[in-house]
């Protein structure tokens, strides 16, 4: 019979000991970790933050009123009269940018009030948020496109308004066109859903 070794109570009060440091560690780690998460939620600015819903899921949408003042403005005025609800991306090019904001869905049509141009030395990058328009400078109105990679051949030509900052990864699924265009057929569009914004959301 083998006899049973004794328990030291030094050895026992310093395995204790080193088990509530660890413990204590972890628990100031996470609550680290979400005052870090709950500070850039407070950081973000509603007023300049919009939720674009797709099927796919929600993309946030933060604006950049420093860089085009005018155009934010109007873009959240269309939102808050529901204007983009339920207007298809009817131009969509794989690798390049996904385009809406056109309620016929023809690429011709719009809210009827141009916007004066804005332009900057911001960056098209994947997730610029950008104002499609015609040959005139000036000619933007309620169509914009979400950049899908790098497009620095637009910079300086186009008004950038916002950048996705949350949810791309739906905006990379949105129905592509089948030709060159990029024109999607009718049949096939994804639609925005619905956009808010942020500070308008209860």
């Amino acid at each position: 019979m083998t006899r049973a070794s004794a328990i030291d109570p030094q050895q026992a009060y310093l395995e204790g000991t080193h088990y509530m440091i660890r413990a204590i560690a972890a628990l100031t780690f996470a609550f680290l970790a979400l005052a870090v998460a709950s500070a850039s939620v407070r950081a973000a600015d509603p007023e300049n933050t919009l939720y674009l819903d797709l099927k796919y899921g929600r993309v946030v949408i933060e604006m950049r009123p420093d860089l085009a003042p005018n155009h934010v403005k109007r873009i959240k005025e269309l939102v808050r009269q529901h204007f983009y609800d339920g207007v298809p991306f009817h131009r969509v090019i794989a690798g390049f940018m996904a385009q809406t904001g056109d309620p016929t869905g023809t690429g011709t049509g719009g809210s009827g009030q141009k916007i004066k141009a804005e332009f900057s030395s911001e960056h098209h990058g994947r997730g610029t948020v950008s104002m499609a328009r015609a040959n005139d400078p000036d000619s933007a109105d309620s169509q914009f496109f979400i950049c899908f990679a790098d497009a620095g051949f637009l910079d300086g030509k186009y008004t950038i308004w916002g950048k996705v900052v949350q949810g791309m990864e739906f905006v990379d699924q949105i129905v592509k066109g089948e030709d060159e265009n990029g024109i999607v057929p009718e049949d096939k569009r994804d639609k925005i859903i619905k956009m808010q914004v942020a500070a308008d959301v209860k």
